[in-house]
């Protein structure tokens, strides 16, 4: 969805506005399965974090915690990382349910957090974006967060001395910012912490800011960190860092930034393949130009001249969110998953190749998208496109590489996540790929099976999938309500805590589900919802067969 088009707006009418611009022209391909297929899931309400926002706020304000992302800490089956695009990174101890902030990255205006240029308020996915852990986090105590900034504002871009007492910046420099095609509005910036404590719940060590990406709009910025899960010591892709980069709006430009998620000697719309450590595998890497970071020898641009060698993937709007799948049984394989937010028509899944291209701007999903109103269409009889290092030089053509999955938007508007569910508290979802959609909280599921055999090649063969309605017991009831999605819970889950709170008054009910996923240590499914600020937990489903 272009979510940027609508940045200002309440949120009210977003997603009627959304629909009326959508749907115009949309040839739909694919549809679910029926629902003979239609799996009931059961949540029960697990915390609600701290509110961030305010009731009957304006722009990014009015969710009551921008809950982003969830993450397990590694060593701990207690303790998980939480970030509120607001700004406080938590720890979130699900023994006691409680929230300790970490790190709060907020310094804007009186705000008494680390980054004084640290933005929030304007543009989807703005503020502390999301936090991973270091393969061997549990030795060397380090993380990696991304987050925001405005570089116009005439204050520091290294942290504030003095806020987190623990925080040695002795050495920390803002990074050089990488360079861009057109303006620049924002920046995005990776950055590595070492604790060196890591039993606690206060931070004590240092950090080292590793890049700085210009962006040219408030929307589509860096969007998520993994690490390869199977890869050990000695391994190569052990400690080596896959990062999902949007295309900051580029891609529905009329101008030379439309080419951005193409070129190779951009950035953005991108995933990139890094190692963080300067000190690791020097015989198989180069440094970075930047100096900060090292880029494997075995990337598959590094060998063109003019093109960026971190590149490992391209022609991507907004792959926000990544999963690496690890089958335990061997037999399918593991797999990093891309999920691809797309502009009017398509949202997809992608499974990531090395050296892939996926087509943006001049695809989406398994179609051709125009350049003249961005609506999509069959794809050409010569389906390739050029290989573009940048504004005007060449390397060839490619064919584009197509989604295993994808949903159009008749359906939602922007894929919130994806993840193969591999625990053991809800056999029925065990092997299926859970994915739902961020603004009308639909959830769906696919035979992970199905998306393997869609990886064929033809940009036709796509994975069924199947609709998930949702049980849940709202705050007050004696019993379970069935809903069809998570943004009516979420609805519910918002009233009650409007009526728990004295100042509330009659702040009205946001219109979206602000929904993602996560799991625990053990891969137990938890859905998260901005709307409400509340993480829930999946402990059971049934599957209902009808005529």
């Amino acid at each position: 969805m272009a979510w940027g088009i609508f940045a200002g707006m309440s949120p009210a009418p977003l997603i009627r506005a959304g629909r009326a611009v959508l749907l115009a022209g949309l040839a739909l391909t694919v549809v679910p399965s029926a629902a003979s297929a239609q799996m009931v899931i059961e949540l029960t309400d697990f915390a609600q974090a701290p509110i961030t926002g305010k009731f009957g706020g304006e722009a990014n304000l009015w969710p009551l915690a921008r809950i982003n992302v969830m993450r397990p800490e590694p060593g701990s089956q207690d303790r998980f990382f939480v970030a509120d695009l607001n700004g406080p990174l938590y720890i979130f101890d699900k023994s006691t349910k409680s929230f300790t902030t970490y790190l709060d990255f907020n310094g804007r205006d009186e705000r008494q957090g680390l980054f004084q240029r640290f933005t929030f308020l304007n543009g989807w996915a703005n503020g502390l974006i999301t936090v991973q852990f270091d393969p061997d986090y549990a030795t060397n105590g380090r993380f990696y967060t991304l987050h925001l900034e405005e570089p116009q504002l005439d204050v520091p871009a290294a942290p504030a001395a003095g806020v987190v007492p623990g925080l040695d910046l002795t050495g920390y420099e803002p990074a050089e910012p990488e360079p861009i095609a057109g303006a620049v509005e924002r920046h995005g910036v990776l950055i590595e912490w070492t604790d060196t404590n890591t039993a606690d719940t206060t931070f004590q060590g240092k950090a080292r800011e590793l890049i700085r990406f210009s962006l040219n709009t408030r929307i589509h910025p860096p969007g998520d960190i993994v690490f390869n899960p199977t890869a050990r010591p000695g391994d190569a892709d052990w400690r080596v860092m896959y990062l999902s980069v949007g295309d900051s709006g580029a891609g529905e430009q009329k101008d030379e930034r439309r080419a951005n998620p193409q070129r190779l000697d951009q950035l953005v719309g991108k995933i990139l393949r890094i190692v963080p450590d300067l000190d690791a595998r020097q015989a198989t890497t180069t440094v970075s130009r930047n100096g900060r970071y090292r880029v494997p020898n075995d990337n598959p641009f590094v060998d063109i001249p003019g093109a960026r060698p971190e590149i490992w993937t391209l022609g991507f709007r907004n792959p926000h969110r990544l999963w690496w799948d690890v089958d335990p049984s061997g037999a399918a394989g593991n797999r990093l998953i891309a999920m691809h937010i797309g502009q009017h028509s398509w949202e997809s899944v992608d499974f990531v190749e090395r050296g892939a291209n996926f087509g943006y701007s001049e695809r989406e999903g398994n179609k051709r998208m125009r350049p003249t109103d961005n609506l999509t269409e069959a794809l050409p009889d010569d389906d390739t496109v050029p290989l573009r290092v940048d504004a005007t030089t060449t390397h060839g053509t490619v064919t584009p590489s197509y989604p295993v999955l994808q949903y159009s938007h008749a359906m939602g508007l922007a894929i919130a996540g994806g993840l193969v569910y591999r625990g053991g508290r809800v056999p029925e979802l065990r092997g299926k790929f859970i994915f739902g959609d961020i603004a009308n909280g639909r959830l769906w599921y696919a035979d992970y099976d199905a998306m393997i055999a869609a990886d064929d090649g033809k940009p036709e063969t796509l994975a069924e999938f199947h609709p998930i309605r949702i049980r849940w017991t709202p705050p007050g009831a004696d019993a379970p309500v069935e809903y069809s999605n998570v943004r009516e819970v979420a609805a519910a889950g918002f009233e009650a805590r409007r009526a728990a709170d004295p100042s509330a008054g009659a702040a009205p009910v946001p219109s979206r589900a602000d929904l993602r996923l996560a799991v625990d240590a053990d891969g137990e499914l938890y859905v998260t919802t901005k709307t409400d600020g509340t993480i829930r937990a999946v402990v059971g489903a049934t599957m209902e067969r009808g005529n």
